[in-house]
């Protein structure tokens, strides 16, 4: 099986049966007797809703596991959740790690995965698993470029002869957007707004370019002034200043990529264009955004949400073809 350790979501691809699921890395602990409440979608609707004794926690952060035990707990529901109960579930895992990461952060996926009962656990580079999944040929001798925007990192790869020529991972993604926004709605307007509030506004009326329709959407938060609930009504304009900086990070990165990237593959990568994936790629106006910038025709992936589980799946389905790509012990 192969894990998607998102940030944001977890996906789970098992062999011969597809995605299987889909959840957010939230698990909500109690705190009096340290047992888990609930994982996935239903620890999610916790956030900012709980009470003193309840905690709801995302155990990733920026991509890379920062509460050991609770990742570990996490994965572990997941494979026993999948796997029906079946009591002696040793599968061979493939997990998808951000290509910026450390050894130490590299060795704490390891041995997440191998203590929440993986037999053999086998890492990708995320850009990686998104190449694949987005059906680019990555074992060719071209260049081939993907961005991959997620919760907590953006990973820009050149990849050609399936390794990665190029790459840069920026902590700069989904979530950054969101705290931007929030900060924002808080100097302008001194509302206090949560987590889940600025993801959809980002989600319905967010922008990184200026498009046309100027779509208006009400927001509600806590009036620091007062201390009261109000509303207020921003508009699309609004929110495409507040998150301009975070946009222009993911930009400058591609930007960097290509700047290192050699000659030979720039001019494959500006015949096949850059591939988008990865939340961050539903963004509106990003793709108008880059192609601006670097003048470069831009794509994105079929369904950037599950390209990299889709990706590492395959890499599960056709595990002797794609060996290469894996490192099943980390590079020292």
């Amino acid at each position: 099986m192969a894990v998607d350790l998102g940030t944001a979501n977890t996906l789970v691809y098992v062999r011969g049966r597809g995605i299987v699921l889909n959840e957010p890395s939230v698990v909500a602990i109690n705190t009096n007797t340290g047992g888990i409440l609930a994982v996935g979608a239903e620890a999610k609707k916790m956030i900012g809703r709980t009470p003193g004794n309840i905690v709801a926690v995302r155990p990733l952060k920026d991509g890379v596991i920062a509460d050991f035990e609770i990742t570990e707990r996490m994965l572990r529901y997941f494979i026993l959740k999948i796997h029906k109960r079946r009591y002696l579930a040793r599968p061979r895992v493939v997990v998808c790690v951000p290509s910026g990461i450390t050894g130490v952060e590299r060795r704490a996926v390891i041995e997440a995965s191998s203590q929440a009962g993986a037999r053999q656990v086998h890492i990708i580079e995320e850009p990686m698993a998104a190449a694949i999944g987005s059906g680019l040929p990555v074992h060719e001798a071209t260049g081939n470029m993907v961005v991959d925007i997620g919760g907590g990192t953006t990973e820009v790869a050149v990849i050609s002869l399936g390794g990665i020529v190029t790459a840069q991972s920026i902590r700069v993604a989904g979530d950054e957007l969101d705290n931007a926004i929030i900060q924002h709605i808080k100097k302008e307007y001194s509302l206090l707004l949560g987590e889940r509030t600025a993801e959809q506004i980002k989600i319905t009326i967010g922008s990184a370019y200026d498009l046309d329709s100027d779509e208006h959407t009400e927001i509600r938060g806590r009036d620091l002034v007062s201390g009261l609930p109000k509303t207020v009504v921003i508009s699309a304009a609004e929110v495409r200043k507040a998150i301009e900086e975070p946009v222009n990070a993911i930009v400058d990165a591609v930007k960097t990529t290509l700047d290192k990237c050699p000659p030979e593959l720039s001019g494959d990568i500006m015949d096949r264009g850059i591939v988008l994936t990865g939340g961050g790629a539903l963004l509106r106006g990003l793709d108008e955004r880059l192609r601006r910038e670097t003048g470069m025709p831009i794509h994105i992936a079929e369904d950037p949400l599950d390209s990299v589980a889709l990706g590492s799946g395959k890499c599960v389905e056709e595990f002797e073809a794609l060996q290469q790509v894996l490192d099943a012990q980390p590079r020292r």
